[in-house]
């Protein structure tokens, strides 16, 4: 068969970007070679609509075991009763609990986009908010961090069937506790999604919502370094507390409800050699080297929130808890988009996001999001934080100067070879 030279040409220039770059995204990561190796098998060959033991398909012994595997693993990582782990990614983990435990028009509660929530927490754009009726807890303009009063008072008015905690561009740990008291008092069921600090939460780096949350969601990439996909899980299976029933009429526990959502409610058949990535990448998170990572990327994300703090950066909510930060450069007198496009050109990716009371749209936003674990697995360490603070602040405050992002990219990709990517692949 002829090769086809054009996409994997492709493919060689972004592995090129990825080695010379400092990638600070904080949703990306670099997986194991372990991983891409078992995500370009032969098991992306096999349609597997089901679950291990209940196929619609024959000749599922085999991805049977696999799949197995990456369940057993997910609940021995996170000490839990149930795990589904065929989502294609945390945003269609998501719409399969809503789809199980929700109807359409029912109430949710989710933090705002415009602070730090996600599309799927019931942005108006997305299935969320157009299927069901979204409001909306925020942060405290003083401090940046969630207003769990002001919460209490939005789910006793809009009484929501669900409360969703969790964020994609938020610092702080959360009270999951007293999340879940506030959900009891209005008899709402509450969903944490955890997909960027799974890992951390994984290793018991941060609070963990599995005694507090009913379901809990999360992407396989981020901060646990696996293949892009999602999952959901639960710390105990129970009969549902709301009186949530199937089609047919009948009761059912959660897990059930939870495995139809996925299948046949949004999803057919499962990926199966994206979830043999998720089972090595499992099989990783519960080695000893991956608990040193972890607390790595602890140490780096305060490293860096302290050397912007020194420079004079506004960090939302004054700091972090977790392996990113949201940095509002309002005070610096440039965009986030701006910013993006200047650290982009110096080969140093980060993304333009939205603070809280932004007074700019949202393709424009006044801030940027950053996130140390891409580095922390190319092996920074608190030693070279400065040396990429120090770079980006250069750029940041000199934005008219046409030839700064080529000389710092010149920097760049040189400090970059001492920490080599895939140095196996040619």
């Amino acid at each position: 068969m002829q090769r086809d030279q054009q996409v994997f040409n492709i493919i060689r220039k972004e592995l090129e970007r990825q080695r010379e770059g400092i990638e600070l995204i904080a949703s990306e990561n670099f997986a194991s070679l372990q991983v891409l190796e078992a995500m370009g098998t032969v098991l992306t060959n096999k349609y597997a609509e089901g679950y291990p033991g209940r196929r619609y398909y024959g000749g599922c012994q085999v991805v049977d075991q696999s799949e197995q595997l990456a369940i057993d693993r997910a609940r021995q990582i996170f000490q839990v009763e149930y795990a589904n782990v065929q989502p294609h990614s945390g945003a269609q983990a998501n719409a399969a609990v809503m789809l199980a435990l929700l109807k359409p028009g029912d109430r949710i509660l989710g933090l705002d986009l415009s602070m730090g929530g996600h599309l799927t927490h019931g942005s108006a754009v997305n299935f969320s908010g157009k299927l069901y009726q979204p409001s909306f807890y925020g942060v405290s303009r003083e401090t940046g961090t969630i207003e769990y009063e002001k919460m209490l008072g939005i789910a006793i008015r809009e009484k929501p069937r669900m409360i969703i905690c969790g964020a994609s561009a938020y610092s702080r740990d959360w009270d999951y506790a007293r999340i879940r008291a506030i959900a009891d008092e209005v008899n709402a069921l509450v969903v944490a999604d955890i997909a960027h600090p799974a890992g951390l939460i994984a290793r018991g780096l941060m609070n963990s919502p599995f005694a507090h949350c009913h379901v809990v969601t999360t992407t396989t990439h981020k901060t646990l370094r696996g293949p892009r996909g999602g999952m959901i899980l639960m710390g105990k299976d129970f009969e549902n507390p709301l009186g949530l029933k199937t089609p047919r009429g009948e009761l059912r526990m959660m897990s059930s409800l939870l495995d139809s959502g996925v299948f046949p409610g949004t999803q057919g058949g499962p990926l199966e050699h994206v979830i043999a990535a998720k089972a090595v990448s499992f099989f990783e998170v519960l080695t000893d080297d991956f608990h040193h990572y972890a607390l790595q990327v602890m140490a780096n994300a305060q490293a860096m929130s302290l050397a912007f703090l020194k420079r004079g950066y506004h960090i939302v909510s004054g700091g972090t808890d977790n392996h990113l930060m949201l940095i509002d450069l309002r005070n610096k007198g440039i965009s986030g988009k701006k910013a993006e496009e200047l650290l982009v050109k110096a080969d140093i990716t980060v993304n333009k996001n939205m603070v809280p009371f932004d007074d700019k749209p949202a393709f424009t936003t006044s801030g940027i999001r950053i996130g140390v674990p891409a580095i922390t697995t190319r092996g920074f360490t608190e030693a070279q934080i400065p040396r990429v603070v120090e770079w980006i602040d250069e750029l940041i405050s000199d934005p008219e100067n046409g030839q700064l992002p080529l000389q710092v990219k010149k920097q760049v990709n040189e400090f970059m070879r001492d920490f080599p990517l895939y140095p196996e692949l040619s």
